[in-house]
């Protein structure tokens, strides 16, 4: 997460959520969900953040922004516990103009080798996940004509070898974008979703760790911009839940690909943090 210029921060699009309060799962100082909290802080949004533990670094680091940030705990792959932060939330005065569906979790290895227990572990969270959060808040959203951003990946659009449990599950969070975006439109609720391939984050450094120079140089052929950093996909989901995008539904955006190209294998196979 950088720093920004404060003459940027003072533009025009620094003021886009001012009033409006954004939940984020599986926020993280150095994952894709802390990008997007601050992003959207610094764009006037008070935050809920939520997930298995308090991120009190980055907490810390909105503080001089002087937003509203309340936590509560919420492990997304419990029902109860999704359902009582979620009262929590309710009963705290808290009123939801967006929902960002963040939280996820990733498992590299070859399909005949998948352990069940773990492709049942990444289905829970990074789908079904998506869908517990959504539904408890949905009565907010509804009540706001807000937005739900699913934070999907370019693996959901395209297979990746090594990656059979997570790109389903990211490819079911597609699907239930559109369903959701068809469903509620006539509720004013509007859902979207970005798809960003390689971006530097916590989670995804064991991947990168394993690979060889090779399939290195085949990633970076896959990327011709740059590996993403998460202002990147931040940034687009700040687009996305604005009013600036009012008149877009039921879309992902994929980002960072030129082409759906399978990515080189993973060498190492390995859960990974939930809060990311």
């Amino acid at each position: 997460m950088s720093s920004r210029n404060q003459s940027e921060i003072e533009c025009g699009r620094a003021r886009r959520f001012e009033g409006k309060t954004v939940a984020i799962t599986g926020p993280s100082m150095h994952g894709i969900g802390g990008s997007i909290a601050f992003r959207l802080a610094e764009e006037g949004a008070s935050l809920v953040l939520l997930g298995l533990e308090e991120p009190t670094a980055l907490v810390e680091q909105l503080q001089p922004l002087d937003r509203t940030v309340d936590f509560f705990q919420c492990d997304v792959a419990d029902t109860a516990a999704v359902g009582s932060a979620c009262a929590a939330i309710v009963d705290n005065g808290i009123e939801i103009d967006v929902l960002v569906n963040n939280a996820g979790v990733d498992w590299s290895s070859p399909f005949h080798l998948m352990d069940e227990t773990k492709w049942r572990e990444i289905i829970d969270v990074n789908f079904a996940g998506v869908l517990r959060v959504s539904q408890a808040l949905l009565p907010q959203l509804e009540k706001q004509k807000g937005v739900i951003v699913n934070i999907s990946s370019a693996t959901g659009c395209a297979g990746a070898v090594g990656l059979a449990a997570y790109g389903a599950s990211k490819a079911a969070v597609n699907s239930l974008t559109q369903s959701l975006a068809a469903e509620y439109a006539n509720k004013k609720v509007r859902v979207v979703g970005v798809a960003p391939a390689l971006v530097r984050t916590p989670m995804v450094a064991p991947y990168v760790e394993s690979v060889t120079a090779e399939d290195w140089e085949a990633i970076q052929r896959c990327h011709p911009l740059g590996i993403g950093l998460p202002d990147d996909v931040a940034a687009a989901v700040a687009f996305l839940a604005s009013a600036e995008a009012r008149w877009i539904s039921g879309v992902t955006l994929p980002m960072g690909w030129i082409a759906h190209w399978p990515m080189p294998a993973m060498q190492n196979g390995g859960l990974n943090s939930a809060n990311d």
